[in-house]
């Protein structure tokens, strides 16, 4: 049997209440989720006055880190160095927009987090503190 490491359900709704608490002190509203290393959503939140575009973006955003290992931001800066549009993958959920983090444990991607509704370097300094609350 093979088994791997992900995110578990407890984890994912610390990891959104902390992105939660996070945009509430600085007065903002957002949509986050978290998905395990296959891009399966575990958990997800739009808060009340974040826009409903957010709420895609945000799950996109933890599906492509979970699936590829690497930030958003990453993915969209090799989409754009290679001419790579996300038709390329043959996925529609895989995003470029900065905001979505891989959470990694003991070198291993477990899952995704991402976070909508702000600019991408607020939304990816969310997921990022919500990741260091929950796993150090």
């Amino acid at each position: 049997m093979h088994q791997f490491m992900k995110v578990s359900f407890k984890e994912a709704l610390q990891l959104i209440e902390r992105a939660v608490a996070e945009s509430e002190k600085i007065h903002k509203h957002i949509a986050v989720a978290v998905c395990g290393p296959e891009g399966e959503l575990i958990a997800f939140v739009r808060m009340d006055g974040a826009a409903a575009a957010a709420s895609v973006i945000a799950q996109n955003k933890a599906y492509t880190c979970g699936r590829d290992r690497k930030s958003t931001r990453e993915m969209g800066e090799f989409m754009l160095t290679k001419n790579r549009p996300p038709a390329f993958w043959g996925d529609s959920g895989i995003t470029g927009f900065g905001g979505g983090l891989p959470i990694v444990q003991h070198g291993v991607v477990i899952g995704g987090i991402g976070v909508s509704g702000l600019s991408e370097e607020d939304d990816e300094t969310i997921a990022s503190a919500a990741i260091q609350f929950v796993y150090g």
